[in-house]
């Protein structure tokens, strides 16, 4: 997919179309998870911090905050379609798969782009927005392919032609080689894929490791006979976030708790099985990371129980420093559940509570849209007098005009933006922000699919 995140939230708030959006946290911690292609002519990127984006982009930037339950569910439905013709599909990401359809085995270049067309113009009618396809013999092949064919365009590289296509790329192309793989080979000379593919064995392997080299070295040489194969489960379910001001004491940190634990638990309900170990995340200032994790007696998807398990694992921040990032992941996933017979761990943690496991190591995360939007956030765990009441990009609805969305807010008024996926552009109204007539909204609405419910996922 394009652009995902951006191009979703073109999509639902149609009045965005060709703007320069950017996804992500707008505090000063906020890093953009997404960009739109508009706002990528500008040089802004994911992963690059929102502050150096927004300098690039200039004022004409729209910035909103990430809305995971929105993208997963267009993820789903994109998926679905691509699962009725292409059965088996391994998922890299939310908006990113590999597939091998039988059908293509010894197809020609005519017939691949044929369906890949079929299958993007289906994706484009049903929900809306594009779809890039790359077709090789093999992943690497397909993976490289794809990211050329951006934006919403098909590239079809033929087994007699893949050796000239990948020898004449840089050698970052290459999938696996990062930044500092390629400043290694950059030194010894090495600055395309035909370069590297003519090392010898024993050069890569004193270069790049005796198991990652040999490997990165025959897909640089076309051999790449991986299958593909769906994902395993996740081990971990997580979900966190970066706050744009530290926490400082225990009356901060336990709502930020609470969200993290109600965001990792609608990935739960997903997920569809349920987590008998809890673990809590808390970065301090300083960058250092303290994990700690409990462990119930069985298995259970009841948000009051696990939230209550991860408020038991809280540290003091006068205690133990300043935070700035919460978070909460659940573990020992299995389909066998049931439901709590302790009901001590269904309220506040007791201050006698036994104490939990202490584990100074790396959150797992599950790769999740939460997982990549989730550091993003960067608003205090608490409001402070400067918060604004509607912040920009809150879904909203109003009686009279229907689900609209913030466009900013500020001197006691909200300006906010009629529209859904089904609406096209709309029209802009200002409320007084204390107005009882407007109310926070479902995310989802925005999408205006019929078979979506209230609340559904």
């Amino acid at each position: 997919m394009d652009a995902f995140f951006a191009s979703v939230e073109q999509l639902t708030r149609p009045t965005l179309a060709g703007r320069p959006v950017l996804v992500g946290g707008a505090g000063g911690r906020g890093v953009v998870a997404g960009a739109s292609y508009a706002a990528r002519a500008f040089g802004a990127r994911s992963a690059m911090p929102m502050h150096q984006a927004r300098r690039l982009v200039g004022a004409g930037a729209v910035v909103l905050p990430p809305r995971g339950a929105v993208y997963r569910t267009v993820s789903a439905r994109i998926f679905a379609l691509v699962r009725d013709a292409v059965p088996v599909i391994e998922m890299l990401s939310f908006d990113e798969a590999f597939g091998e359809p039988e059908e293509l085995a010894g197809a020609t270049v005519d017939e691949v782009t044929a369906f890949a067309e079929r299958l993007r113009a289906q994706i484009r009618s049903t929900v809306g927005i594009a779809a890039s396809v790359g077709l090789g013999s093999g992943k690497q092949i397909a993976k490289i392919a794809s990211g050329l064919a951006k934006p919403d365009g098909v590239m079809a590289i033929p087994p007699s032609h893949e050796l000239e296509f990948l020898h004449d790329l840089p050698v970052r192309k290459l999938w696996g080689i990062g930044p500092v793989s390629g400043d290694k080979l950059a030194r010894l000379g090495i600055d395309t894929i035909g370069d590297f593919a003519a090392m010898s064995n024993v050069e890569v392997a004193s270069v790049l490791g005796g198991t990652l080299g040999p490997a990165l070295h025959r897909l640089a040489q076309g051999v790449d006979d991986r299958p593909v194969a769906e994902r395993a489960s996740a081990k971990q379910i997580s979900a966190e976030s970066t706050f744009a001001v530290d926490l400082v004491d225990l009356a901060e940190l336990r709502p930020a708790i609470d969200s993290a634990a109600e965001g990792a638990h609608r990935r739960l309900l997903g997920d569809g099985r349920g987590a008998r170990t809890i673990v809590l995340k808390l970065k301090r200032s300083d960058m250092s990371v303290l994990t700690r994790s409990l462990t119930l007696p069985a298995a259970t998807t009841e948000l009051s129980t696990l939230t209550a398990a991860a408020q038991r694992l809280a540290l003091d921040p006068r205690s133990i420093g300043p935070i700035r990032l919460v978070g909460v992941g659940y573990s020992g996933l299995t389909a066998v559940q049931q439901f709590s017979l302790f009901e001590e761990l269904d309220g506040p943690a007791p201050a006698e509570s036994a104490e939990p496991d202490d584990i100074e190591a790396g959150f797992v995360a599950a790769g999740s849209v939460d997982d990549e939007i989730g550091a993003t956030a960067a608003a205090p765990a608490e409001p402070s007098d400067d918060t604004p009441v509607w912040p920009t990009g809150t879904d909203v609805t109003h009686p009279e005009h229907g689900h609209g969305w913030v466009q900013g807010s500020g001197h006691g008024v909200v300006t906010v933006r009629f529209e859904t996926r089904g609406t096209g552009p709309g029209r802009a109204v200002t409320y007084g922000v204390d107005d009882p007539d407007l109310r926070r909204a479902d995310p989802l609405d925005s999408l205006a699919w019929p078979d979506l419910g209230p609340g559904a996922d």
